[in-house]
């Protein structure tokens, strides 16, 4: 996995340094950026395959190829952070996950292995099931901050066409005025390898596909923190909303997330 990111990751750090020079043009950066995303998802797919030829793989751009049924599958996000990237600002991600069969052959179960790499910082987020977090060779422990007043809260802004922007807004009011602070950085993946390593105390999002959550659950979970969706389910894979955090704070968050769903 830290093989193909980092092959994806020197052509998106190639491709970035265009982008500001695109800005500048007529047509924009939007047609480059996607092909951007596209080409770091072949290169991807293309060092995963002749890893394990026979694992099937779900990813953001090429969709869903299927497998050997019995064997696990890959799941790749290859430019978390599109808009960032778009607009030249450095924060963004590739996401790749390894998701196991269950054993009855009836669906897909636990995610046993990840990665988040930030190409432009050389930063590794990894975590084996069972084996811990890590970034490069760092073991990752959740913060230890146990009081809202003191925590800073990562989140995900919806697009304001979107049922869910309302209920953010609620959260938002909720969470507010008893945390330290809240940001928006705009790469969910990243926004959860953060919480993993201590510089966010949690993160809410809803709205979430299995690519931008699926490896930074597993980091938050092999950290040592909780990951659950806004009733407090944890699920072998994250939800499309996702609330992590460490486990002093997790409850509290968790109940003012409670208090803003039935202001609605």
């Amino acid at each position: 996995m830290e093989r193909a990111a980092r092959k994806a990751g020197t052509r998106l750090r190639r491709d970035f340094g265009e982008v500001e020079h695109l800005q500048v043009s007529r047509k924009g950066p939007g047609d480059f950026v996607s092909k951007a995303d596209q080409h770091a998802e072949r290169t991807i797919y293309d060092e995963l395959l002749q890893a394990r030829p026979d694992w099937g793989f779900v990813m953001e751009e090429g969709g869903t190829i299927e497998g050997d049924p019995t064997k696990p599958r890959w799941i790749v996000d290859p430019l978390d952070g599109t808009t960032n990237f778009l607009h030249g600002i450095p924060h963004f991600a590739i996401s790749i996950a390894v998701q196991e069969p269950l054993l009855d052959g009836s669906g897909w179960g636990e995610v046993i292995a990840g990665i988040v790499y930030q190409p432009i910082t050389d930063e590794s987020f990894w975590a084996e099931k069972s084996r811990g977090a890590w970034l490069h060779d760092r073991r990752l422990r959740v913060s230890a901050r146990r009081h809202l007043d003191e925590a800073l809260i990562g989140t995900g802004i919806p697009f304001s066409n979107r049922g869910d922007a309302q209920q953010w807004m609620r959260i938002y009011q909720e969470l507010g005025p008893r945390v330290a602070g809240i940001r928006r950085n705009g790469a969910a993946a990243l926004d959860l390898a953060w919480v993993a390593a201590g510089r966010f105390d949690g993160f809410w999002e809803t709205d979430l596909a299995i690519w931008d959550s699926a490896a930074g659950c597993l980091l938050v979970r092999e950290a040592g923190g909780f990951v659950s969706d806004f009733r407090g389910r944890s699920n072998a894979i994250c939800a499309e909303s996702v609330l992590a955090a460490n486990d002093g704070l997790h409850a509290k968050l968790l109940k003012l997330l409670a208090g803003a769903n039935k202001a609605s």
